[in-house]
């Protein structure tokens, strides 16, 4: 084949060798504003070192390796031992060791850790989702397992290591674990408390011994998981080591792994308890109370890793057209690629700038920001994570048909995108949620209103939809069925109101006059033609 008709042109080149934390202009700022001063220039040293790691070829690889090759279980060694395994390919190790390392589990042991470890998690699942997923429930663990102040005690230093340290064996012998979580059984899904899992006590105090099937339990490979059972007293949570203390494997029969539409990179299984050995997590009857906030910090990484997935949605769409040149130009420049892009920036930038300002809120711990997270988390985890799909979905066809290739990356994150809204309940779970909050605990809707009411006045359309949301909250009649509308709008406020006080001009505006003053059509590229658009893109862009 003659050379001449093989020439590439008008190709954008990869999106390679460039820091995703620097490049990330909400990002950086949302650091910066909620970290002590005294914290920043570590802070920022150390997600610059990940994004430059993240934003490289070789890391860039390690997540294709990942997705390309999913876990294989090994039920049985050659001899028809019962071994339950699952084997990685190496380049999941390697990214799972560097956010180990990074300090992605680290949060509760160092001032600002909140923050610090959302914007690494926001920057660093970039490169794969998949093994975001041990990563986010090692971190949650810990509050849960606070229920008890002696496992507290023998458990965290190991949960919030920086060390990871691959294989199983006791955890006592290794320098630091990971953990898993086993709520959902087949009956019930989401409704937990439908679970048939039993749990016998022991002679020793605080043992149990676990009967029951798993439908979905995360991250077989763990060290350590926390499930519920029905014990005597009700529903409790334990914690179920993987190897006991004298060297031998518990019961954890894995009957198999999850075949997934994406996150293929992450073993999700079917588990069999059988006489396995567990140990209670709080009190006999108050499994949902003691577990309960670990699935509050999975949320909220929800919440993060769909952030994650924007960004890079966005830095890929806006790159590409950066260098595609289509009818007579660069496609950055044509009016209505402009305002696709600049409808993408505007939920990208809304859902960091959300994420941060949870993570703060952790940071915080005072009795207003826990009472205000007990609203915002599961609003931001109901509407952050519904965008995501149809967002993700848009910056792919920015691509055209090129981001319909494998090879760009872009279906990888299509396929990632519907996770979060279905992990660790459903927007109908998320919306339910809200209900009981706004219903039983007065101090969390005075929390959510004080807080987006510092920005009144600065904006109309933000003004007039806190008035409507007022409304709606003020009439809680037969409001299950209209759940979704008022969590959407409770989300929006929120959101327009932490961009009103701290996005520039040109971002606040656009996203009060599209999200909360109408203006707006049914598709992303509807945003009113007479907005900065121009600015919006330029300050999403990413710079190698």
């Amino acid at each position: 084949m003659a050379a001449t008709t093989h020439t590439v042109t008008n190709q954008a080149p990869p999106l390679v060798g460039y820091d995703v934390f620097a490049s990330d202009r909400a990002l950086v700022e949302g650091v910066e504003r909620h970290l002590d001063p005294a914290l920043l220039d570590s802070a920022r040293e150390d997600l610059s070192l990940l994004g430059r790691s993240a934003g490289s070829a070789q890391v860039q690889e390690w997540g294709a390796l990942a997705n390309a090759n999913p876990p294989v279980l090994r039920t049985h060694d050659r001899y028809g031992n019962r071994v339950d395994e699952v084997d990685f390919h190496p380049s999941w190790h390697r990214l799972l060791g560097k956010a180990v390392g990074a300090g992605l589990t680290a949060a509760w042991s160092r001032p600002g850790g909140h923050v610090r470890r959302a914007a690494g998690f926001l920057v660093w699942t970039q490169t794969e989702g998949g093994h975001g997923c041990p990563v986010s429930m090692t971190h949650a663990a810990v509050p849960a397992l606070r229920a008890d102040p002696a496992l507290a005690a023998e458990w965290e230093p190991r949960l919030t290591s920086t060390v990871y340290d691959q294989g199983l064996r006791p955890a006592s012998q290794k320098a630091g674990v990971l953990f898993g979580m086993g709520m959902t059984e087949k009956q019930g899904g989401s409704d937990v408390r439908a679970n048939t899992t039993r749990a016998a006590a022991l002679s020793e105090e605080g043992a149990y011994e676990l009967t029951g099937h798993k439908w979905f339990c995360s991250a077989p490979m763990s060290d350590g998981f926390l499930v519920l059972a029905q014990a005597e007293q009700g529903l409790t949570c334990f914690l179920v080591p993987r190897v006991l203390q004298d060297g031998t494997r518990n019961p954890f029969a894995i009957q198999r792994l999850k075949d997934k539409l994406g996150n293929r990179s992450n073993a999700s299984s079917e588990v069999e308890f059988d006489g396995t050995w567990a140990r209670r997590v709080g009190d006999e009857g108050r499994g949902v109370r003691t577990i309960i906030e670990m699935v509050a910090a999975t949320r909220l990484d929800c919440v993060i890793g769909s952030a994650a997935l924007m960004r890079q949605a966005v830095a890929q769409a806006v790159h590409h057209a950066t260098y595609r040149e289509a009818f007579g130009g660069k496609l950055i420049d044509k009016p209505l690629m402009r305002n696709v892009l600049a409808d993408l920036a505007l939920e990208s930038e809304a859902a960091t700038t959300l994420a941060l300002r949870l993570a703060a809120a952790y940071d915080d711990g005072s009795e207003q920001e826990q009472a205000f997270l007990r609203l915002a988390v599961p609003a931001a985890k109901y509407w952050v994570t519904k965008r995501c799909t149809p967002m993700v979905g848009e910056a792919l066809e920015c691509l055209g048909g090129n981001g319909y290739v494998e090879e760009s990356g872009m279906p990888r994150l299509l396929r990632e995108a519907p996770l979060n809204s279905i992990w660790e309940g459903s927007g109908n779970v998320q919306a339910l949620d809200v209900l009981r909050a706004l219903q039983r605990e007065p101090l969390a809707l005075n929390a959510f209103l004080q807080e987006v009411g510092r920005a009144r006045g600065a904006d109309h359309r933000l003004d007039g939809a806190i008035k409507g949301l007022l409304t709606e909250l003020a009439d809680l009649e037969g409001v299950e069925a209209r759940a979704r509308r008022l969590v959407e709008r409770m989300a929006l406020v929120l959101q327009g109101s932490l961009l009103v006080r701290y996005a520039p001009p040109e971002v606040s505006d656009a996203f009060c006059a599209s999200r909360l003053g109408g203006d707006w059509g049914a598709a992303f590229g509807t945003l009113p033609h007479s907005l900065d658009l121009a600015s919006v893109v330029e300050r999403a862009a990413p710079r190698p």
